[in-house]
């Protein structure tokens, strides 16, 4: 089992990962729902309308709560105080198989720009929000991709990459193209848009969507192999509809196969 240790926190495992956090007195974090593993006594958890950046007025955090509940996310957060003397750990979990990639937003001018779904946790006061293209396409035809998330400040964050994810450093000028879905995050220098799939029969038969993202340096952008709606659209697929029978996956014979299955019941 590999662990990747710097100062404050650890990441365990290598398919499932998940990454430990050492927090001193006082020191807080911030999650999603649904990331959070496990913890010592003497850390107080708590719900939070917002992300406990305690920036702008009331005014801006409903404006910024807003644009989070028409991206699908909650309007609250989940905050982990340690209310210990002394250093207390706590540990959050991939949602599924892939990657954590922890982020030192000091290291990257104070922005880090991810999918929406991608974020795990953060340091309180690193700012949660949408980040909204000034290209009308991109909003309303981009697909899976187009609205991202971007997260501000000077502390450490951490986003989940689905499979395994490739780090890219783009030149000037240099540029990718890649699945929206596929797209985990990038340093804020880069310019993105969305394009559609060029030719008639890749847009009807190509099986690949219609769109992909271009990617623009100079920057690093992450890419995961496998996105949760790649993922959850084969499992989808392959499940038993209508009646729970199931199909002859790779069988010539399709249902006749199922019975030399040695499963069924």
């Amino acid at each position: 089992m590999n662990m990747y240790k710097v100062t404050d926190y650890t990441i365990y495992g290598e398919e499932m990962q998940y990454v430990e956090i050492n927090l001193s007195p006082s020191e807080s974090v911030v999650a999603e729902a649904g990331g959070f593993m496990m913890m010592e006594d003497g850390i107080r958890m708590k719900t939070i309308f917002g992300d406990g950046s305690d920036a702008g007025g009331i005014m801006d955090k409903l404006f910024s709560a807003g644009k989070r509940l028409l991206t699908g996310e909650s309007l609250f957060m989940t905050l982990f105080e340690n209310n210990y003397p002394n250093q207390r750990k706590i540990s959050f979990a991939s949602p599924y198989p892939g990657k954590i990639l922890p982020i030192d937003l000091n290291s990257v001018g104070g922005k880090f720009i991810c999918q929406k779904d991608a974020f795990l946790c953060a340091n309180q006061g690193v700012k949660i929000g949408i980040e909204f293209s000034r290209k009308l396409g991109r909003g309303l035809f981009g697909g899976e991709g187009f609205i991202m998330q971007k997260l501000e400040g000077s502390g450490m964050a951490f986003v989940h990459a689905g499979g395994t994810m490739a780090k890219i450093d783009l030149q000037p000028g240099e540029m990718i193209k890649v699945d929206t879905g596929c797209v985990v995050g990038f340093t804020q220098n880069v310019d993105y848009d969305v394009q559609l799939v060029g030719g008639i029969r890749n847009t009807i038969f190509g099986g690949e969507g219609l769109f992909f993202a271009t990617l623009k340096g100079p920057g690093t952008i992450y890419v995961q192999s496998l996105p949760f709606s790649r993922l959850a659209g084969r499992i989808w697929a392959a499940a038993p509809q209508g009646g729970g029978k199931h199909k002859g996956e790779g069988s010539l014979l399709g249902g006749l196969g199922n019975l030399l299955d040695g499963d069924n019941r």
